[in-house]
Order: structure tokens, then sequence, then C-alpha cells
């Protein structure tokens, strides 16, 4: 029987100078491409040494591949197929933080990237604030040089580069979070404050975090895609990723030293990210989270699915059009309309198939950044938000654990047992409502006393019980 063979470089690999943080899929659909396609153009020593921060898995998937992987572009009309070379090794931080920390002191590291999620930060999502009793964060202030979280890598290797007397490198989040630069900055600070004051001013005065809006949907690769890619190209690639035709990276234009010419392969530098950030947050990722969550409990196992029902889609652009758009400054260059159109058509590519449950996860770091921020503005300003507020009672009701046939959900969250028990802890919605709200890690004091707030997710988590998603989505619709 003749064996598919594995994937393998075939091209010399470039000089590393970025270490990233969180080789996932996002980031070989974006980070990696943006950075091949760069120095296609212009060249350039701007090799990647991705670290996994807890498991061997990318390793274990692109190391026998010499860092090469393939992206499959899921066009409307079928996939089409690339293989990316920028990636030159790959480091399991648990196995070997000091090979780690070695990298991001290099000298010819100019650049230390992240996609590390959310939950990565080991901040207080309601607040931005780090977490001192984090657990990874206290085993980093007792270990310095063997940390298990990215801000402790972050503060050790800055350390270990002020000592040497190099150059700092910069600290670039490309993470889903508002103004993402400034919290990779606050949490960085803060944690090197605890360590020495000096270090943490030295840091302040001199490390750039410019702040990035991402976008690229990339759903997770399936056991169906790789057996696609080997039929299609001959060749298996257990690290290949999926992703849409669409891409955007808009990078604030402050660095520490040299920078690949990711604007040659279509990237926008810009002095202030802030308006395109909130826009792509409120406007794509807040109603990825809505079609997640309604769309998982009213039985959609995916988003091009989900709007196919015509009441799903109404609803989003009601949401659009009613509650979110009146709380979204336009950028320059961009059309607000034509942009939520624009999407509307991506999450309807059939060949993109990104499931409800995926987006759903982690919802408890990504509520305050995604919906909640809206919902406040939208009540001091009068305006009605009660789409917004049922996306909310559909997050507290996908928690709870328990779909609506009574079959239980796979929840995959960093508060994944508070929150059941919040839940669980009341009988009626009204109690469950309050139980939740009470969360400090996800809903901020003035929002979650706020009385109009509490009628309309109380309401709202009763219809859901009474009359199911599909029912409640339609009436808003």
């Amino acid at each position: 029987m003749n064996t598919v063979p594995r994937l393998t470089r075939q091209t010399s690999a470039p000089k590393p100078g970025i270490v990233h943080l969180g080789p996932g899929a996002f980031f070989r659909a974006f980070n990696a491409i943006y950075t091949a396609d760069a120095m296609a153009v212009d060249g350039g020593d701007w090799g990647i040494i991705a670290v996994s921060l807890r498991c061997p898995t990318a390793r274990d998937q692109l190391g026998p591949q010499g860092g090469v992987f393939t992206a499959i572009n899921m066009a409307p009309d079928g996939a089409q197929y690339r293989q990316i070379d920028s990636i030159v090794d790959v480091l399991v931080a648990p196995e070997k933080p000091g090979a780690v920390i070695d990298a991001m002191v290099a000298a010819t590291t100019h650049i230390v990237s992240l996609t590390i999620t959310e939950k990565g930060y080991c901040h207080a999502p309601s607040t931005g604030a780090l977490q001192l009793d984090h657990p990874d964060i206290q085993h980093d202030l007792v270990n310095p040089s063997a940390p298990k979280s990215a801000p402790g890598f972050l503060v050790e290797a800055l350390a270990r580069r002020r000592a040497a007397g190099h150059a700092p490198f910069t600290v670039l989040s490309c993470d889903n979070l508002p103004d993402n630069g400034h919290l990779a900055r606050k949490i960085v600070i803060a944690l090197a404050k605890e360590r020495d004051p000096e270090l943490a001013d030295w840091i302040a005065q001199n490390v750039p975090f410019p702040a990035t809006m991402v976008d690229r949907i990339t759903p997770a690769t399936t056991d169906a895609d790789i057996s696609a890619l080997a039929e299609a190209q001959g060749y298996q690639d257990p690290a290949c990723v999926a992703h849409e035709p669409f891409r955007q990276w808009v990078i604030e234009d402050t660095f520490a030293g040299p920078r690949p010419a990711w604007q040659a392969a279509g990237a926008q530098f810009v002095g202030d990210v802030a308006a395109h950030e909130a826009m792509k947050l409120r406007c794509l990722n807040g109603t990825h989270s809505a079609l997640a969550y309604l769309g998982y409990l009213g039985g959609h196992e995916t988003i091009s699915d989900t709007v196919a029902d015509p009441d799903y889609a109404r609803f989003v652009q009601h949401l659009w059009a009613e509650e979110i758009l009146p709380a979204v400054v336009q950028p320059e260059g961009e059309d607000l309309a034509a942009y939520t159109a624009a999407l509307l058509e991506r999450y309807r590519n059939p060949s993109i198939r990104h499931r409800t449950w995926q987006i759903a996860m982690d919802g408890s770091q990504k509520l305050p950044q995604r919906l909640l921020g809206t919902i406040s503005e939208n009540l001091a300003a009068g305006r009605d938000c009660s789409g917004l507020m049922l996306v909310v009672a559909g997050w507290m009701r996908y928690v709870g654990g328990v779909d609506e046939v009574g079959a239980a959900i796979d929840v995959r969250d960093p508060l994944a047992d508070r929150l059941r028990t919040a839940s669980d802890s009341a009988p009626d919605a009204a109690g469950k409502v309050a139980a939740l709200l009470a969360m400090r890690d996800v809903f901020d004091q003035e929002l979650a006393e706020t009385p109009s707030f509490q009628a309309g997710v109380s309401a709202a988590y009763t219809s859901l019980m009474d009359h199911g998603a599909k029912v409640c989505v339609a009436a808003i619709a």
C-alpha cells in the first residue's frame, strides 16, 4: 500500500528575527503568512521562532516538517493550497523555558509577538488589571528564570536584555482585545514592578507595545481538512490551517527597531488603531459571539449554518444597524454600512465551517470587550440594546452547561466551574442572572447594578427558558 509522504521543507530557512508566543491556527493563518509575503517582496531575516506556552502539539506537527505548513484558502468556489515557510523553529516552553528566554534575548530578535488569547494575559477582563493571585503569575514571581506565563517570559527576557545592554524588542500583541498594546504594556509593567521597580521604569521608557487590529476568520482544522489536503496535493500535513480569503491587519507604527515590510503584504500602519479596533471588536467579534451562543442554543453547528436561517440573519443585521453601529466611531477610510454588509457575506461563506461551539469558548474573557462596552454606552445614551441583552442571556444559558433539549454542553472557559456553580445556585431565571452578574471577573459593578440591565437580561433569560433561542431571535429580528 502506498503511503502519502509528509510535507517537508524544500527551501532554505530564513534567519530568525521574530519570536512568537502562541503558535495556534490563527497565527499560522495570519502572522506567518503576512511575514512570508513581506519577505517575498522585501527580503530580510524575519524567520519566526514559534513558542508554545502549554502543550507540544504545534512542535509535534511542525517540527518534522521543518516548520513548513499548508495554508488552505477556503474560497466560496473551492479550496486553494499554499505552503508557508516563515516558521524556522518551534519551542515548547514547559520543556525548555531557558531556550525560549535565550531566543527572546538574542540580539537578532527585534519583535516578540503574541496570539495567546484573552486568558493568556493573566488579567481581570472587567478591569484589565494583572491578577497577582493567578497561579502562573505567583509561580513566575518565585521562579523568574523558568516562567510559565507569557508576561513572565516577557519580563524575564527584557530584564536580561537590559542587564546585557541590548536594545529592547518590540512587544506586538495580535489578540482580539481592545487596545491590546496598552493592555500588554500594563500587564508587563505591573509584573515587572513586583520584581524590580527600576526594571519596570526601564520597560515603560524604552519598550514599545504597538496596538494592532487583526481580522481573519480561522476555523479549527479538522481531520476532513487534512484528508482533503492529502488527496488534493499528495502529502500529509497535520499542521495545515484553513482560513477565509479576507484578511486585515492594522498596526500602530511604533517599533523599537526594524520590522518586516508587512505593508508590502497589505498591512496598514497608522498612528492610532483604536477606531479600527473598536469597529472590528464590536461589529465582527460581538456578532460572532451573538451567533455562537444563540446559534448553538438554536441547534446550529456553524456560523454559516446559523446565518442561513433567515431569522438569525435578520437578527445580526438588527444588531449592527440599531445597537452596535450607533456606538462605533467610523474609522478613517472605512464605510461602516459596507463593512457590516461584507461581514454578513463572510459569515455566509459555505466553505468556512466555523463552529459555534469553537467561537463560544472563553466567553467570560470575551464578553467585556465584545459586548458589554457597547451595552454600557447604549444604556448611558438611552438607546435600545434588547438584542445585545438577549446575547448576554444566551451566554448565561450556555455556561449553565445544559442546552435546550437537556443535553450537556462542553463549556470551555477558564471560569467554567465557577460559572456553572453560580448558575446552579438559584432555581429561577432572576436568581441565576443575579448570581452571574455578581461575578466581577466578567461584569463591572456599575453595569451589573444598573436596574435596566438587570431587568433586561433577566427578562431575556426567562424568555429563552420559556420559548428557546430561535423564537427569541425571531422576536427581535
